[in-house]
């Protein structure tokens, strides 16, 4: 039995991945793989119950992503901000109350959630994707890649790994990457690794019938950020925040009861009446937090070293971390997506003069 091989492989079906995989197919490559550890696709992008428990937000100056949205006729709507809104500057002061700017750009959203835009990229791609796969070495040959996995050996003459660098620090590779890429690697704090994100839904949005936005904010509260979540139709009603990680050794009943409980204050008795609770604590995910300490304060992207290949041109890192644009957004996984399709191409093209 032969073993699998492809021109290139993509190791992480995130949006980078995706990213990269539909700009090689947009250009005419079909020769590729993309092997995924998960069972899912998506990586850090996860919508439960049209509740994004992962990336959320855009801007409309993330220019990439704002044109790869319109290519794949994905629609975008305005974060929901109208009415007043909530600042807890200490549990022992009045809260204080403030509107928003309504001239002030609101952030944007995608309708159907930001699925939907993993949908869109990885509808012609499904049979590229290979899931339940996670790579444990990358080895150099003279004219080839080999990818070890839990579930068997991949070829390829390039290898793209989309990862989070420190979790990408933790495959064996052959020959061994220089000290200073490790280092980098690992000292590169991974988006969304120490969050702990809620989304609650409701029958309907009583917050706004109270003339509130939704909007709750409180640096030491049991729920740090919180805005209104409704989707594109108006026909969802949801609250999504995230969770302070003092909280995170707590028990789930005992947090979701802290939770409520400081709703309820700032919002009224109507936030015990939901139809769905959900929770994401993304530091108990492996392919995001990895075995390392999560690292989160004034967080770095972009580093140097990340721009160029490895292993004789034949290793590229990629993703959001690895951006020198917006670097831990969605814009910078779909730059750095774009990026290393462009890098490939060019590659291919000089190979074939």
């Amino acid at each position: 039995m032969s073993k699998p091989h492809a021109k290139f492989i993509i190791i992480g079906a995130g949006l980078s991945g995706l990213t990269t995989a539909y700009e090689l197919l947009k250009q005419g490559e079909e020769n590729f793989l993309i092997l995924e550890g998960r069972k899912r696709i998506g990586g850090r992008i996860r919508t439960k119950d049209n509740i994004d428990l992962g990336a959320t937000w855009f801007q409309g100056y993330h220019s990439n992503l704002m044109q790869l949205v319109d290519d794949l006729s994905l629609e975008k709507f305005d974060q929901y901000s109208a009415g007043k809104s909530v600042l807890i500057y200490n549990t022992m002061a009045p809260p204080h109350i403030f509107e928003s700017d309504p001239n002030t750009p609101s952030a944007n959203r995608i309708a159907g959630g930001s699925i939907a835009l993993i949908n869109a990229l990885s509808q012609s791609l499904k049979e590229k994707i290979i899931l339940n796969t996670t790579v444990t070495d990358v080895s150099e040959a003279t004219d080839s890649i080999t990818i070890d996995t839990d579930r068997g050996q991949f070829y390829c003459e390039k290898v793209i790994v989309t990862l989070p660098p420190r979790i990408a620090a933790q495959i064996s590779y052959t020959p061994e990457l220089s000290e200073p890429l490790i280092d980098a690697m690992k000292k590169t704090h991974t988006w969304m690794s120490n969050a702990i994100k809620v989304g609650i839904t409701y029958q309907s949005a009583f917050w706004r019938d109270q003339g509130l936005s939704g909007t709750v904010i409180g640096q030491a509260s049991p729920v740090i950020e919180l805005y209104d979540h409704a989707d594109e139709t108006q026909s969802t009603y949801s609250l999504m925040g995230f969770v302070n990680e003092a909280l995170r050794d707590e028990s789930s009943e005992s947090r979701k009861e802290r939770i409520l409980g400081y709703l309820e204050k700032h919002l009224g008795s109507q936030v015990r009446e939901y139809l769905n609770y959900h929770e994401k604590d993304w530091s108990q995910d492996k392919y995001t937090a990895g075995e390392l300490k999560p690292i989160y304060r004034a967080p770095q992207y972009g580093n140097a070293l990340f721009q160029d290949f490895y292993m004789d041109g034949k290793v590229l890192f990629s993703g959001a971390e690895t951006s020198p644009v917006y670097g831990g957004y969605m814009e910078g996984a779909v730059y750095s997506g774009l990026n290393s399709a462009q890098k490939l191409l060019n590659y291919q093209s000089l190979n074939n003069q």
